[in-house]
């Protein structure tokens, strides 16, 4: 199983988080075709207790909650009927809000995040949605109780917003160690996701997604879906393939 991570599915914004409508559009034609697309709740259940996941299937999910996800990738998520995970930044939903102080290449408008009525309507039009921490700190640099409370506080809130208990947490911008695990545990969530650039621990709290950017084709995304490309990515060796490759494209 692979389980792909998007950020934003918006046109005109030249930032590898957002991928063009069309390319959405194109990626899940060919997932409809060639792979069986789990809702991500139903795909954790058959996460082994090593983390590993079973062949053949695919779960969609999309990071940060960018706003031009209900303008854009609704629509087509609708028009293939499959399913899908968002998971948010619990703090964008309060009162007062939350900038969108985290991205490395904003763009020139302000970037928007999913108000609440937007999530609740695509809530009951089928898409689910998860913890992506309180606030977007690097959860590797805040202390066992702070990295504790941030978590909990996300999963709260969220919970009482989408009326429905929350139990998955994907670490923003995939990072996580052995005390950031232990904090999501101790926070009450079931598993958590990362986006590995190296070899991690197995587990329910380092369950590994792959990152679909700006500019992948279907042809991207049918590799980034393969076994080999998955095992590849999450052994030993990675560092080594990665640095050799980079290396190999200056030349």
């Amino acid at each position: 199983m692979t389980i792909l991570c998007y950020h934003s599915v918006q046109p005109g914004w030249a930032s590898p988080l957002a991928v063009d409508p069309a390319d959405f559009a194109e990626h899940c034609s060919w997932l409809v075709r060639r792979r069986q697309v789990l809702p991500l709740d139903e795909a954790v259940d058959r996460v082994d207790h090593r983390g590993r996941l079973p062949r053949g299937f695919a779960a969609l999910t999309f990071d940060d909650g960018f706003a031009a996800l209900y303008e854009h990738a609704l629509p087509v998520l609708q028009g293939y009927r499959l399913p899908a995970t968002v998971f948010l930044v619990a703090a964008t939903l309060t009162a007062t809000g939350h900038p969108v102080d985290w991205v490395d290449t904003p763009g020139e408008a302000p970037l928007r995040t999913l108000t609440r009525d937007q999530v609740l309507h695509m809530q009951e039009a089928g898409v689910s949605f998860q913890s992506h921490s309180y606030a977007h700190h690097d959860l590797t640099r805040l202390s066992f109780a702070d990295c504790v409370a941030d978590l909990r506080q996300s999963r709260e809130l969220l919970s009482e917003v989408l009326g429905r208990p929350v139990g998955l947490l994907a670490y923003p911008r995939g990072r996580h160690n052995a005390q950031v695990r232990a904090a999501a545990a101790r926070a009450g969530y079931r598993h958590a996701f990362g986006l590995p650039e190296r070899a991690e621990p197995a587990g329910p709290y380092s369950i590994p997604r792959v990152g679909v950017y700006h500019g992948n084709s279907t042809t991207t995304v049918r590799v980034k879906s393969s076994r080999g490309y998955f095992a590849g990515r999450t052994a030993s060796a990675f560092p080594v393939a990665q640095r050799i490759a980079r290396q190999a494209l200056r030349r």
